[in-house]
């Protein structure tokens, strides 16, 4: 019971920290719904010019004179590199989606509030600060995981059969991470990383720099040990032989044996996109789990 005269705070409801979370970080919702909407505007765009690229229709069919390219191989290249280009630069978007999120995590969710006493602020008004940071994290976690899973998902629609020549083959790194649910998980690891770096340094400045190496560490460690992270397949043959295009050459290697020559190659086929990505996925949520945890429990050991 509380004794008389003493007055208490009011409880905060669930609703009004998520209400406080999305006001003070407004401009960095807005921006990313800009992003969000601009990036699915043009792969709508894009999909569209895929189409006409698949199909190799063209608007003009004038034959070609004095050795001059024809109107309609003109337009088919400008078409065809537009829309490579165009894809090409939304995988880059989707690819390197952790880095500006681990440094706004870090500095500006998490680091300013506790350099500006804001954070403080808030335990005061019956919010615990267990309940503060579950509320910083949820509600961003959110919604990465809504855009950037829709966007993957546009993306993907976006490509259409994937042909390599238009859309890259499937192992290039930032077609690999634009097109599966590692995009989302990069995400979630950059935010974790971004809060844990936040409440480590509290001061924005260095916890956005320190978020923003080790989510570097952690993107270059997975992509320089992406093929690693499932059993390559091995084809050894007598004489030699080219593997297909859609297969991702791990090693090669040709060495006689009895006089005879041999073939040895190590790759991944096609087929193992899924279980990379599984593996690649799991890892970085593993990632994320940590960090988050590692966050309440130092929450709950450094402040009051």
């Amino acid at each position: 019971m509380t004794a008389p005269g003493t007055a208490t705070a009011p409880a905060v409801p669930p609703g009004g920290l998520v209400r406080t979370v999305t006001r003070t970080h407004r401009t960095a919702l807005a921006l990313t719904v800009l992003v969000l909407v601009t990036a699915t505007a043009a792969l709508i765009w894009l999909h569209s010019l895929g189409d006409e690229a698949r199909a190799g229709n063209r608007a003009c069919a004038t034959p070609p004179t004095d050795g001059l390219p024809s109107c309609a191989a003109v337009e088919a290249i400008t078409v065809d590199e537009t829309y490579a280009s165009g894809l090409s630069a939304i995988a880059t978007v989707l690819s390197w989606v952790m880095f500006p999120v681990a440094a706004w995590a870090g500095g500006a969710l998490i680091g300013r509030e506790l350099e500006s006493g804001t954070a403080q602020l808030a335990w005061t008004q019956s919010v615990t600060p267990a309940r503060w940071l579950a509320a910083k994290l949820a509600v961003p976690a959110a919604l990465l995981t809504a855009g950037t899973g829709g966007l993957v998902l546009v993306n993907v629609w976006a490509r259409g059969d994937s042909n390599p020549n238009l859309a890259g083959d499937w192992y290039y790194p930032d077609v690999f991470v634009s097109t599966g649910p590692v995009a989302v998980a990069y995400a979630l690891a950059g935010l974790a990383l971004g809060a844990l770096a936040g409440l480590v340094w509290r001061r924005a400045l260095p916890a956005a720099g320190v978020a923003l190496a080790a989510s570097l560490l952690l993107h270059s460690l997975l992509e320089r040990h992406r093929e690693d992270l499932w059993p390559s397949v091995t084809r050894t043959e007598a004489g030699s032989f080219e593997l297909p295009r859609s297969a991702l050459q791990v090693a090669w290697s040709d060495s006689p044996r009895n006089g005879v020559p041999v073939t040895r190659a190590v790759f991944h086929p096609e087929s193992h996109f899924w279980p990379l990505q599984y593996v690649e996925t799991g890892l970085l949520l593993a990632v994320a789990a940590t960090a988050t945890a590692a966050a309440f429990v130092l929450l709950a050991r450094r402040l009051p």
